[in-house]
């Protein structure tokens, strides 16, 4: 089991201030958060290590504990084989190894270094002391998985939804900007805890329903315009269907047909970015007339004598 060097893993000096380490612990926590990467084993892995990390050292009294441990560590590592006490370790910082949770506050399992350092009782036998301090360790309840299905709109939108899991019913919110495959997480919704850990969650893989008038592309949205034959000759304006609506724009004079016009912040909303959205691409679709009058079939060909 190899010490674990927090300071490094939250990239502050060890001798740092606890707002500082606060700080830092802010910014690599939002980066790795599992909702701004699902899917993502690596930034999740990532995620706990820091949460550990600022578990111990964001804590004063673990800090003072730690940073004694620290200098130690090898001289422990090396007789603890041999029935070493590890609780003299403990001892040298004045306090009594807290009953640790095993868990951080956002879920994930602490590793074996904290576990050995942070939680349970030990014996003077290292090796059967370890054995009886799992048995006492809470134990995090199981994480559940299941799919739901968004639509174009409830993504738009956001919304909020009642579904049941094991018999329960628990209200849930779809936030706007969601996207297909996300991974939506339900903090304690999950399985029972065990030894008085905490209950797992629940994590709600997003599958989107396809749109009959809107085709997404990450945050922006595509869309057929059909405008009549007068209508791109002459220009003029038209009516533009959009997620919020409708919409007037402007169709310039001889516009041709799959000309693709840009409307600025009419896509979806950006996840977790508030006022933040992407664009709307309308692509003109010519609505050739049909059913003809005999007058109008005369303009026709007097339109076309006059073009030659």
């Amino acid at each position: 089991m190899d010490f674990k060097d927090y300071y490094k893993t939250l990239g502050v000096a060890r001798d740092a201030s606890q707002p500082e380490i606060k700080k830092a612990y802010r910014k690599l926590a939002i980066k790795y958060h599992p909702d701004k990467n699902p899917g993502n084993k690596a930034s999740e892995e990532k995620f706990k290590e820091v949460n550990e990390a600022n578990d111990v050292v964001g804590d004063p009294e673990k800090r003072k504990k730690y940073d004694q441990l620290g200098s130690n560590w090898r001289q422990y590592e090396q007789t603890s084989g041999q029935g070493a006490d590890f609780s003299q370790w403990a001892r040298q910082s004045g306090s009594r190894p807290s009953q640790g949770s095993g868990y951080s506050e956002f879920g994930g399992d602490f590793s074996d270094f904290f576990n050995s350092f942070f939680s349970g009782n030990f014996s003077n036998d290292f090796s059967s002391g370890r054995s009886q301090q799992r048995e006492q360790i809470p134990r995090k309840g199981e994480d559940y998985e299941a799919k739901i299905e968004v639509t174009l709109q409830e993504a738009y939108l956001g919304s909020k939804r009642l579904i049941n899991v094991n018999g329960a019913n628990i209200n849930i919110t779809i936030p706007s900007g969601v996207s297909n495959g996300q991974a939506l997480r339900v903090k304690g919704k999950g399985g029972p805890a065990r030894r008085g850990g905490e209950s797992g969650h629940l994590y709600l893989h997003v599958e989107m329903n396809p749109d009959p008038d809107f085709e997404r592309k990450e945050n922006d949205l595509y869309s057929d315009l059909h405008v009549s034959l007068y209508k791109v000759v002459l220009g003029g304006e038209v009516k533009v269907r959009t997620m919020k609506g409708e919409v007037s724009m402007n169709i310039p004079k001889e516009t041709q047909s799959g000309k693709v016009f840009r409307l600025k912040g009419l896509g979806m909303p950006v996840y977790l970015k508030k006022s933040t959205f992407g664009d709307l691409y309308v692509r003109v679709v010519i609505d050739v007339p049909k059913h003809l009058t005999a007058a109008e079939v005369e303009l026709f060909k007097k339109l076309e004598e006059l073009r030659k």
